[in-house]
């Protein structure tokens, strides 16, 4: 009963009895105060130390309701945190899973959402099984993953709304019956008014109105931005207002923009009725401006909103309370008398507070179990050492232990008693180390989909050539790539800034558009948020997007949205979403402090979730496309800049031959020093090596060909069992990604075993390069750089073989 969902119905007043009616509205404000309560009681319980922390709904109760009537099957919500009402009109989350999740059950029966990852009101649908299998998406109300970051959910929005245009507009994806029927599908997107004044909203509404896509913005406006008001956050502190300039005009062409006051229940249901048929039968997009909403327990259980309103203030959200604007409606309206409405109250509370306790409950006993078992295994050991009983006393008596007490009791017992071998320690470890497999699986997995169409178990094919194949510039082989895999597959879609009509600015999607369709090749604004958002939404929707940024300095402006949405989304729903968006990008060896960059470790440590494919040429860069293209995780391919034009020659398989991720290449075989890079450094080593062996060293050269994943197979510490050195080149600036790499061989593959001197790198100067090939020459690694580095490391092993140079 506690876990039971609901579905509201929309109100046609033309077709109801009125028996019908009262129904409705009767159901409407139950799930509206039984949503109010349970913000009340979540805010009890962080307050009395059950849950770390909380933010609730309380406040937007009755536009939730409103907004969830017009949310059909099929369509996709991209919101914030704020709309747990929203969740349980709709079927989405029941309150005992709003607080299990309040409560971090890892348990994914539990929280459905995220298995116990994300913090209370992140709610998320299943669109994957286990095995990475879709499913079928137009029979669900579909939730993308909630984000935290204010804003963040808006680039996303574009994506889910712009894959309803491409369902409609491209019938080659019309046999994706499980995806979307005729593009009806509307993307519901939420932001509290303060969060408006975020880039991305600007850039996400600006996208929206030049695409004509189905997104249907709300916007909850409660005056407030933390302690902050709307006089600080927005112009004229009306955002609907300074939107103006896009309402739609005689041409069709902007929006529609709604305002209505968040307290009028009938007008709420009416306004959205009506805007959500306009968005979804004319994919038009729209706004509308919720006003005159409160937040009556403040933003968070963090502090109180008395700290910052005034008592005038405080009188007035007393007084336009929704729930109670809502219940003073029903009453004067006949809908329901004052002893029904204080009998369903009675009721909800008690409906709410026994699903909280059901939720604790649940969430307590599979620990309790662990517990008594800990408990038990100590007092074994005890018998031993008699010492240790304390530590188990200690844990016996914790009420409501939670896992991280019960295993710092479990690890410190296991620490002390390593002196003393016995038959119950062996027992202790043994259950030891399966939980660890346990925990590993509850708060460490699905970093990546690891399902059947994973990138990794994409079956390996050798590039072919023939006695026909000819040597054409780099740029030729990846028109080639593309072409082929374009035809192959529907999914496949483009967009970027210069792709569509020039066919990028390095001519790799050259004629493509004109063969395709501007539908499925697409020139955008400059606007690298949105660009991942559209990329990530089309993905989300069982789509093969790929997502250009035209310079790899320009993935800078849209890593927020890769490294808190696209990277996490795997982990932070434990698998049950996924996007395959593949970005592509360029750069490496470039002049100038604007378009030389190489801020690789920034990505290494932003983009944990995604793989990182650093081709040497635009061979490995097509080899690596035909494998991400086959799979099913998202990945950033970096091109080399200086690529393109030159010459290499044409696989007679290019839309097929595949290169696999986390396989590194040895280049050049050697016996002196190994020297490990990637990218376009690759030439340069390659070019000084050959000066190198006049000077009688020899060196084996490692293309590292991805970075996440990396060499999975440990080319890079078999080397060292040869030459016993190493030297990282990499035009990243001093510990970035050569630290990274450094990890990984000296410590993950035990490398410092093999070294019989220090590892050392050759990077970048700390700064940005310059302008002009001089500038290039003094702050990344040249030739000459490389020579004298490999010679210094031979004249610290053998001094007298080969003296200083300087």
């Amino acid at each position: 009963m506690q876990n039971e969902k609901f579905d509201n119905n929309s109100i046609d007043a033309s077709e109801l009895s009125f028996n019908d009616f009262k129904s409705i509205v009767i159901s409407d404000y139950t799930v509206a105060y039984q949503s109010r309560q349970a913000s009340v009681l979540g805010r009890r319980e962080v307050l009395t130390g059950k849950a770390k922390f909380g933010i609730f709904g309380d406040g937007k109760e009755v536009p939730q309701i409103a907004m969830a009537k017009a949310f059909k099957k099929g369509d996709w919500r991209s919101g914030y945190y704020r709309d747990q009402t929203f969740a349980f009109a709709t079927g989405i989350s029941t309150i005992k899973e709003f607080f299990a999740q309040l409560y971090a059950n890892p348990a994914p029966d539990a929280d459905p959402f995220s298995g116990g990852r994300q913090m209370n009101c992140h709610f998320a649908t299943k669109s994957i099984n286990e095995d990475g299998s879709w499913n079928d998406l137009t029979q669900i109300k579909n939730c993308s993953s909630d984000i935290s970051p204010t804003g963040g959910q808006m680039a996303r929005l574009v994506g889910l709304a712009y894959a309803s245009k491409l369902f409609r507009e491209n019938k080659e994806l019309d046999y994706l019956k499980h995806f979307s029927v005729n593009g009806d599908e509307v993307a519901f997107g939420t932001i509290g008014n303060a969060s408006t004044s975020e880039g991305v909203f600007f850039e996400a509404i600006n996208a929206a109105g030049v695409l004509q896509i189905p997104m249907a913005v709300s916007v909850w406006d409660d005056a407030y931005g933390i302690s902050v008001p709307a006089k600080y956050q927005t112009t004229k502190e009306d955002i609907s207002e300074i939107l103006k300039g896009f309402q739609r005009d005689e041409n069709n062409a902007g929006y529609e923009i709604y305002k209505v006051k968040g307290w009028d229940y009938p007008s709420l249901c009416e306004v959205y009725e009506k805007a959500i048929n306009v968005c979804r039968d004319e994919h038009v997009p729209v706004l509308i401006h919720v006003t005159e909403l409160t937040q009556p327990q403040g933003h968070s259980t963090s502090g109180s909103h008395e700290r910052y309103k005034s008592k005038d203030r405080l009188t007035w959200e007393a007084e336009h309370d929704c729930i109670l604007k809502m219940r003073t409606w029903m009453l004067e309206s006949a809908i329901v008398s004052e002893e029904e409405i204080i009998e369903l109250e009675k009721s909800s509370k008690i409906i709410v507070r026994n699903a909280q306790k059901e939720a604790w409950n649940e969430f307590l006993d599979s620990i309790k179990q662990e517990q008594k078992l800990v408990v038990d295994f100590i007092y074994d050991l005890a018998k031993h050492q008699p010492e240790l009983k304390k530590i188990g006393d200690q844990l016996a008596s914790t009420a409501d232990a939670q896992r991280k007490e019960v295993f710092t009791a479990a690890r410190k017992a296991i620490r002390l008693s390593a002196n003393f071998d016995s038959k119950e320690r062996n027992n202790f470890l043994h259950w030891y180390k399966n939980q660890s497999e346990l925990n590993f699986d509850r708060y460490n997995s699905k970093l990546f989909t690891d399902g059947k169409e994973s990138p990794l178990k994409v079956k390996i094919i050798d590039a072919e050539y023939d006695q026909l194949s000819k040597m054409v510039d780099g740029r030729e082989i990846l028109n080639a790539c593309f072409d082929n895999n374009f035809n192959r597959d529907p999914r496949l879609v483009a967009i970027g800034e210069d792709l569509g009509n020039i066919g990028d600015v390095n001519q790799g999607f050259a004629g493509l558009q004109a063969k395709y369709g501007e539908i499925r090749i697409t020139d955008t604004g400059i606007r690298e948020m949105t660009i991942m958002g559209q990329g990530i939404g089309m993905a989300m929707r069982g789509l093969k997007p790929i997502a250009e940024i035209q310079y790899l300095d320009y993935l800078i402006f849209a890593l927020n949205v890769l490294s808190d949405d696209l990277s996490t989304l795997s982990y932070r729903t434990k698998g049950i979403q996924k996007a395959p968006v593949i970005v592509r990008t360029r750069g490496h060896r470039l002049e100038g402090i604007w378009h030389s960059g190489s801020p690789i470790g920034m990505l290494l440590g932003s983009l944990r979730g995604m793989h990182i494919c650093v081709p040497r040429d635009m061979t490995q860069a097509a080899g690596m496309y035909n494998t991400l293209f086959r799979g099913d995780e998202p990945a950033v391919v970096i091109e080399c800049l200086n690529g393109y034009r030159l010459k290499e020659k044409l696989p007679i398989n290019v839309g097929e031959f595949t290169v696999p991720l986390g396989i590194a290449e040895v280049l050049q075989e050697g016996t002196d020093i190994t020297v490990v890079s990637y990218g376009s450094t690759l030439r340069v080593v390659e070019e000084a090596a050959e000066e190198l062996i006049s000077m009688g060293i020899s060196l084996e050269i490692i293309d590292t060909q991805t970075l996440l994943p990396f060499d999975t197979t440990k080319v890079c510490a078999s080397s060292l069992s040869k030459t016993n050195k190493l030297l990282i080149v990499d035009e990243d600036v001093p510990g970035g990604a050569s630290a990274y790499i450094l990890q990984k061989i000296v410590e993950e593959q035990k490398g410092y075993l093999l070294l019989d001197g220090q590892p050392k790198t050759l990077t970048s100067k700390a700064h940005r390069t310059p302008f002009g090939s001089d500038g290039d020459y003094f702050t990344k690694p040249s030739v000459d750089d490389v020579i004298e580095a490999v010679y210094a490391m031979m004249n610290e092993a053998n001094p007298e073989k080969f003296p200083k140079l300087f």
